[in-house]
């Protein structure tokens, strides 16, 4: 008997890529944590808690790489507005450290709602902010190649 396909919240596709190999594969990285969270959402709140509990500091590390490595491209590439795409990161992030703080001071915690907050964020900020960044960050290094090549 055919194991049944799992359920994906997000499905990867052109829309996501930022066209940036490190970034699209940490991206990548993330939609697929999501989707594995995705597939943790049973209702059994037992089984709900003891996953998260083992998956969450794994999920906050991998977040805070991903992160870090878009605002250091960000910067190294002194396109404009470093400072507005770095507070949004820290605005997720600390939604995400508070969520967790309610989880582990045992106040109610709803792996759904979570996994869903975490849906939309990728979906907005990879989908929007970040695509629009790493636009600029193409179209500055071609045209630094470019310059190389005819000068």
């Amino acid at each position: 008997m055919m194991e049944k396909e799992k359920p994906e919240l997000i499905i990867w596709s052109d829309r996501l890529s930022c066209g940036i190999k490190l970034i699209d594969d940490q991206h990548k990285g993330l939609v697929a944590l999501v989707n594995e969270m995705f597939n943790h959402v049973t209702g059994n709140e037992k089984q709900e808690y003891d996953y998260f509990n083992k998956v969450i500091r794994e999920v906050v590390k991998y977040i805070k790489i991903h992160l870090a490595t878009e605002e250091r491209l960000i910067l190294a590439a002194k396109i404009p507005g470093y400072a507005r795409h770095k507070k949004a990161h820290v605005h997720f992030i600390l939604t995400v450290i508070d969520n967790i703080n309610n989880f582990e001071s045992g106040k109610r915690f709803n792996l759904f709602i979570f996994t869903k907050f975490l849906k939309d964020w990728i979906l907005s900020h990879i989908a929007l902010m970040d695509k629009q960044y790493f636009e600029q960050i193409k179209l500055l290094t071609t045209e630094k190649l470019t310059e190389t090549k005819c000068g």
